[in-house]
């Protein structure tokens, strides 16, 4: 357990499928000119599922946990990406 972490005030904990969040990484890296690696897809999937249950009106932040540089020899950058 992270030693930060309090359950207490979490309201919902959401499971986000790998090949989901790299895409969003890349997605992010080309549209949004973000370099940031998979968790930080991982968190924008979870937000954008939120942000849709929640309806129009409503907002929805997120974090950018990490970057990209460590993902670039990888198959979330790299060639296979």
């Amino acid at each position: 357990m992270p030693p930060l972490w309090r359950p207490g005030e979490v309201t919902e904990v959401m499971t986000v499928a790998t090949d989901a969040a790299k895409a969003t990484a890349r997605r992010l890296a080309r549209e949004e000119a973000v370099f940031a690696g998979t968790s930080t897809g991982a968190n924008v999937v979870a937000a954008l599922q939120v942000a849709e249950r929640l309806g129009a009106g409503r907002t929805v932040a997120t974090i950018i946990v990490d970057s990209g540089l460590r993902y670039v020899s990888t198959d979330v950058f790299g060639e296979q990406g």
